[in-house]
């Protein structure tokens, strides 16, 4: 059998493991039921990529991120190395090719989403396969405290009654304690090996700031750190707005976020990864299998959902090991608008119940019908048809994907269809007279033969690729033909396509699951809490706070954070900082943000000491937002 390093530099050309890698992967090899828990960056695929290759049979690989498996399976065959993922929305006689092609193609890896397994017939195709390592990826999913439960999970159980001899590996960032003993327990992991790398990222400062104006605090983190940043925001309007704020301001920036086509998102990471653009604003679509090790800077703008992601987010600097900021900037609105982001928009078991009802009937599901059932689905419609809120219904119908009842796939792809109005001989006709479209034209009725009998789906970058142009020069010919009345051509964008996993049972399948609605809400409302805490909490060095939430217990403060600095630069007497503001006003009138700029203290402390001059008719504020001694 080769060698773990063997493997690991013929395939990925890495001389040497990463901290813990190479213990976990002897653990599995082993053959030891194994958990790793690796903070962002720590190289959890290597774990069981490197073993798979050195044992016989098939690594199964479970993990509910249909994009994060699409894109290892897509790495592993520029490698040379076979593997399939079973997704969401392949039909059933694809599976069965798949599964055959596993049984007989000499496959390593099986990628399949947790839901698959409550397929009786794909979980005893499983059983018959040459199994020789179960890894299980966001192995927090599986535990009812995780941030991301999803009870499907709950069905790897059955896979430790058929492969009793076969070690079972967890991989997970974020857990806290309690998480990590809810994986072992569901799992049914036999005394598994425990491998944990500290959370603490000693070369990332935390900071937070509480600002007025958050735009020119990104503006003066950005001068100041000219290399490349994440910007992490809500929402899409944010992030165009953002964008658009910061290129007024003359900076290199894009945006990314989950509403953009395949090929946006292609087109404005490239300009991030490639440097064209020195920050990307996006939400938190972002960020999965990002492996850039010169990140400077992760900024929140708005409050993180929970400490998790917000670990995770900010673990997407500094990888190269060089000095990196993790910043949130939060003011007084924050505590607020968090509530109404994150705990007015969750869906009660009276809601959710209402909702499906809704759904089921807007695509004329009867009751006991619906099974593999596939509608596309446009959200705005659905919600102004019949008065729903637009944040709570999604959340709702993610819900409902996580419990495997529906599936919702935001492809977000172009749907074109195409049929020609005139008969082939004509179109023989038009291209003779139009000799500069005759080979898209070509392409086209070569590709898609029955064209002219009915409306056809059609591909514009396949057919960009057959004649050579550009997918624009096909949209042009597209266009001239269609006010030619030559093809009827309809093209719509879809925002999501919905399955349905199960027949319409209204109360009955709702019920089933209510009781996992009700742990979820209340578990973002504690997770909402200890981002607050986390944020007001002005005792604490912030790397601490966040160690003692993954149970890391540690008595030394970091000495670079934000309560760190402030501690190490703290003027001890109560009435120096106005003294400080006075002398200052002697010689000019200056706003906040200029005394601040030159006494390089915190906003609030300049705040709360130009609210007590004020007070006291020490100084007085002028129509230019300027403060001025009084006279």
């Amino acid at each position: 059998m080769p060698e773990a390093q063997e493997i690991l530099l013929k395939y990925w050309k890495h001389s040497s493991f990463r901290p813990l890698q190479k213990e976990i992967i002897d653990s599995v090899l082993n053959g030891q039921d194994t958990f790793a828990l690796l903070p962002t960056g720590g190289g959890k695929s290597i774990c069981f990529q490197v073993p798979a290759m050195m044992k016989d049979g098939i690594c199964l690989v479970i993990s509910p991120l249909i994009a994060l498996m699409k894109d290892q399976v897509a790495n592993l065959q520029k490698l040379d190395i076979k593997a399939i993922a079973l997704t969401g929305g392949i039909h059933t006689d694809e599976i069965i090719d798949l599964l055959d092609n596993c049984q007989y193609g000499n496959y390593k890896f099986l990628y399949l989403s947790p839901e698959r397994l409550q397929s009786d017939w794909i979980l005893e195709r499983i059983k018959n396969l040459p199994i020789s390592l179960i890894a299980i990826d966001e192995a927090h999913c599986v535990s009812q405290w995780g941030h991301d439960f999803r009870p499907a999970y709950l069905k790897i159980s059955e896979l430790k009654k058929y492969f009793l001899k076969v070690p079972f590996l967890a991989l997970t960032a974020s857990a806290t304690p309690k998480v990590i003993e809810d994986i072992k327990t569901e799992v049914g992991m036999k005394d598994p090996a425990f491998f944990q790398q500290s959370f603490e990222r000693k070369n990332i400062a935390y900071m937070v700031f509480e600002v007025e104006d958050k735009l020119y605090r990104v503006e003066q983190i950005l001068k100041k750190n000219p290399q490349p940043s994440i910007i992490y925001v809500r929402n899409r309007k944010s992030c165009l707005n953002m964008a658009a704020q910061l290129q007024s301001l003359g900076f290199t920036a894009t945006y990314y976020h989950g509403g953009l086509t395949s090929k946006e998102k292609d087109k404005n990471m490239n300009l991030w990864m490639s440097e064209q653009a020195q920050v990307i604003i996006a939400t938190n679509a972002f960020g999965m299998g990002i492996d850039k090790g010169n990140v400077k800077t992760v900024i929140h703008t708005q409050l993180p959902e929970n400490l998790e992601n917000y670990y995770q987010e900010s673990g997407r600097a500094g990888r190269n090991g060089d000095k990196a900021f993790s910043v949130v900037l939060t003011n007084s609105a924050d505590s607020n608008q968090s509530e109404q982001q994150f705990l007015n928009i969750l869906p009660d078991k009276k809601f959710l119940n209402k909702m499906y009802v809704k759904l089921c009937n807007y695509f004329q599901i009867a009751y006991g019908e619906g099974l593999d059932d596939s509608f596309s689905f446009k959200l705005n419609h659905f919600c102004q048809k019949y008065d729903f809120p637009t944040l709570k219904t999604y959340n709702a119908l993610q819900f409902l994907n996580q419990q495997g009842i529906i599936t919702m796939s935001q492809e977000f792809s172009e749907k074109i269809t195409m049929q020609f109005l005139i008969e082939s001989k004509e179109v023989i006709r038009y291209m003779s007279l139009n000799p500069n479209d005759e080979e898209i034209i070509l392409a086209i009725v070569r590709t898609y033969p029955g064209i002219y009998e009915m409306k056809t789906p059609f591909n514009i970058s396949v057919i960009a690729k057959k004649s050579n142009h550009t997918e624009e020069q096909i949209a042009a010919v597209l266009e001239k033909l269609l006010a030619k009345e030559i093809i009827d051509y309809k093209a719509k964008n879809n925002d999501a396509t919905i399955l349905f996993n199960e027949v319409r049972e209204d109360d009955l399948t709702i019920n089933r699951v209510s009781k996992y609605l009700e742990k979820q809400n209340q578990l973002k409302k504690d997770q909402l809490l200890s981002v607050l805490h986390y944020i007001k909490d002005q005792k604490t060095c912030k790397n601490r706070l966040i160690l003692d939430y993954f149970g890391e217990e540690t008595t030394a403060n970091c000495g670079v954070c934000s309560y760190c600095i402030t501690q190490r630069g703290k003027i001890t007497e109560a009435d120096s900082i106005p003294d400080k503001i006075l002398h200052l006003l002697k010689s000019a009138s200056l706003t906040s943000r200029e005394i601040e700029t030159t006494t390089k203290l915190n906003t609030g402390d300049v705040i709360n000491a130009l609210q007590e001059l004020l007070e006291n008719n020490y100084i007085t504020v002028q129509s230019n937002n300027k403060y001025t001694l009084k006279l």
